[in-house]
């Protein structure tokens, strides 16, 4: 669902959904709050208490075994015991990012290995539609959704988006069940593993103190390409900066005369403020403006310069 640019500007910077989303509770307004603890100095805290938990748990990685061709995140079972079941840590795979100029590791797991590659994966600025669940490191749920959700990637969590990116949604079309509800055959399936400043990092939620890593599994059932500003340009490429953060890319100081916020550039239908909306910067009328350089040689869409219009 398409919504206004500075609705939606508003949803991203102070709404968030509970769990995978941005939340902040709001009982200590913020002239009050503490000042954020030192990012770096919490991620090496964070980083030694997944590990720890890592290095404890076990999974039932049988039941995600190449027999099984259309696995799902409910079969998934963590313990402290091992059971004959296969240590975390002896699966983990991780990536690395930086983010708020602070490198992260990420921890997951791939719990379906026979999606097709053909398959589409989402970028961090994608709507998906998905199952999860979300806990603690003790093993304690504070939200789910059993039955699939709509979401826009750029409303959750930073985690959320570079995880994401890694999987492929269902590589078939979904199958009715005839109850009523559908079914998405060999699908991304995974658990990951969050460090609290790729999470809520110093606000705490139902459930989620701050500071507190977290974790959640899930079904990645769908995806679709976001251009929240239909001009024309995919959302995801509208992070010049490319630090995975839309937020903060802006390229002509556009701001809304209302609320004095910036518009970020994917929100923005003219992402240059020449006067002349990006989607009629589209010289050679491919559908693709990021094609069409100027005579300064970058994009006529982000160059003030430039005012050609299709």
């Amino acid at each position: 669902m398409r919504v206004g640019k500075i609705s939606l500007l508003i949803l991203c910077l102070s709404i968030g959904l509970f769990s995978c989303k941005n939340d902040d509770d709001g009982d200590i307004p913020p002239a009050q709050a503490d000042p954020p603890r030192d990012r770096t100095e919490v991620q090496d805290e964070d980083d030694a208490k997944i590990i720890k938990y890592l290095k404890s748990h076990y999974y039932n990685s049988d039941a995600f075994g190449s027999s099984n061709m259309d696995p799902n995140s409910s079969q998934l079972v963590i313990s402290s015991v091992a059971d004959g079941n296969t240590k975390l840590w002896d699966d983990i795979e991780t990536l690395d990012v930086t983010f708020a100029e602070t490198n992260y590791i990420i921890y997951y797991l791939d719990l379906n290995k026979n999606v097709s590659a053909e398959a589409d994966s989402p970028t961090f600025a994608d709507n998906v539609r998905i199952l999860y669940e979300g806990f603690t490191l003790e093993n304690k749920t504070f939200d789910s959704a059993v039955t699939p959700v709509n979401s826009d990637l750029t409303t959750f969590i930073p985690g959320w988006g570079k995880v994401l990116a890694l999987f492929k949604a269902s590589s078939s079309d979904a199958i009715e069940n005839g109850d009523g509800t559908l079914s998405f055959p060999n699908h991304g399936v995974g658990v990951m593993f969050l460090p609290s400043g790729l999470a809520y990092f110093d606000r705490s939620q139902t459930g989620i103190s701050a500071y507190e890593p977290i974790a959640f599994k899930f079904d990645l059932l769908l995806t679709t390409e976001n251009d929240h500003d239909n001009d024309g340009v995919p959302s995801y490429l509208e992070d010049v900066d490319d630090d995975g953060d839309l937020l903060n890319d802006n390229t002509d100081n556009d701001f809304d005369n209302r609320t004095l916020i910036q518009i970020p550039n994917y929100l923005d239908a003219d992402d240059d403020g020449d006067g002349v909306l990006t989607i009629n910067e589209d010289i050679n009328n491919d559908g693709d403006p990021t094609n069409d350089i100027g005579k300064n040689g970058i994009p006529n869409y982000l160059d003030p310069e430039e005012t050609a219009s299709k």
